[in-house]
């Protein structure tokens, strides 16, 4: 069987009697086409089956009406939700959306700008891997503009969207120490990237105001696998063992904030076999407020990342580029930052009330002078400890 022919603007000029340029006007909606010969284009269009070329009309008007979009994990909720909301803002301005994935890997990294620069997209919306940043130098002097978003790149003077985690972590910090915690432990993503060195910042400047000296062991970093069953690199059972550690020398004043929810999850289980209750022996504090964050027990308390806001006007800041941007001269006007609010949730694992004395609340707790606090009975498990047998919650939010 013969195909059958696609439907052309000519073959829709001639059954109308009009001209190739009255028929490409009115498909595009101009406002030099009444209303009445739109709605006749548009009718034959359709009994025709029209469709139209993007890649002719592509290279008529010489851009792809594309936007290239590379993401390190595109399974971590934050970048689901940020994927999400770039699609939906792009597709209102007319681009499609190329997604790439890096995994993280500079070597993907490099590959993907060397693809994105021969597809010839119109501007790229980047979270980088945080180590090179020649790649993104070609691509942005070759004449395609091209924004960070959420993670910054050291030597690279390009535009950042993202999220402000040194306020993030400040804010959390500060819950921390009005619920009176005094010994403070921050439990970190083990990666050299600008939302984790932020997130350490912030911790520390807020100690640092307070008079309270900060050790190195007070900042623990999880180490950041790859696994073959899961393309996440977190997993509770890591900072599950860094919570059992904490958990032998933890009491009244102590207090945890995470880098993510995930691992406030592996901590949570750490305290509770260990006989800690949260807050009143030990206050939690998690990042990026996934799902599961408010089912846990007690509710986490945990700062929601700004996903949509990052991605709408991360696309906004790129079609500005765009719009001002001539092969070979690059950016133009300097480089902006745009860091936006996160939300600190306060639920009942940190409210930045002073928790009761644990002596006062129960005749057989143990001295709350005393650094050591006794294991709990194995044949009374804590009702607030997750159960094993539970199928693994999704990814958090994170970096």
């Amino acid at each position: 069987m013969t195909p059958r022919r696609r439907a052309t603007l000519r073959d829709i000029a001639a059954a109308l009697d009009l001209s190739v340029n009255t028929v490409s006007r009115a498909l595009a909606g101009k406002d030099a086409v009444s209303e009445e010969t739109r709605e006749r284009v548009r009718r034959e269009a359709d009994r025709l089956g029209y469709v139209p070329n993007t890649m002719a009309r592509s290279l008529v008007l010489q851009n792809a009406m594309t936007i290239g979009l590379v993401i390190t994990n595109p399974s971590n909720p934050f970048y689901a939700r940020l994927i999400s909301a770039i699609e939906e803002r792009g597709r209102v301005h007319g681009y499609s959306l190329m997604l790439m994935v890096t995994e993280d890997s500079v070597d993907n990294e490099r590959r993907v700008a060397e693809e994105l620069m021969r597809w010839g997209v119109d501007g790229v919306l980047a979270v980088p891997v945080q180590h090179g940043a020649e790649h993104w130098e070609r691509l942005r002097k070759s004449g395609t503009p091209v924004v960070l978003v959420n993670r910054d790149l050291p030597g690279m003077e390009a535009d950042l969207v993202g999220v402000d985690y040194y306020d993030s972590a400040r804010r959390a910090t500060e819950l921390l120490l009005a619920g009176g915690a005094r010994e403070l432990y921050l439990v970190e993503e083990d990666l050299d990237i600008s939302p984790v060195a932020e997130r350490v910042r912030g911790f520390r400047a807020v100690l640092d105001e307070h008079g309270i000296a900060v050790r190195d062991d007070q900042i623990i970093k999880v180490p950041t696998r790859r696994r073959e069953s899961s393309s996440q690199p977190w997993d509770p059972v890591d900072s599950y063992a860094i919570g059992r550690r904490l958990a032998g020398h933890a009491g009244p004043g102590s207090a945890v904030l995470a880098g993510n929810d995930y691992f406030a999850l592996g901590v949570y289980r750490a305290f509770t076999e260990h006989g800690l209750r949260i807050p009143e022996d030990v206050a939690v504090v998690g990042h990026g407020d996934h799902p599961f964050a408010a089912y846990l027990a007690p509710p986490l308390t945990t700062v929601r990342l700004p996903a949509a806001r990052v991605g709408a006007t991360a696309v906004d800041r790129l079609l500005e580029r765009m719009a001002a941007a001539a092969p070979g001269e690059g950016l133009g006007g300097g480089a902006q930052t745009t860091l936006l609010p996160a939300e600190l949730i306060v639920r009942a694992s940190a409210t930045g009330r002073p928790a009761r004395s644990p002596a006062s609340s129960d005749p057989a707790s143990p001295d709350p002078a005393s650094p050591h606090l006794a294991s709990p009975d194995p044949a009374s498990p804590d009702p607030a400890s997750p159960d094993p047998a539970s199928p693994d919650p999704a990814p958090p939010e994170s970096s």
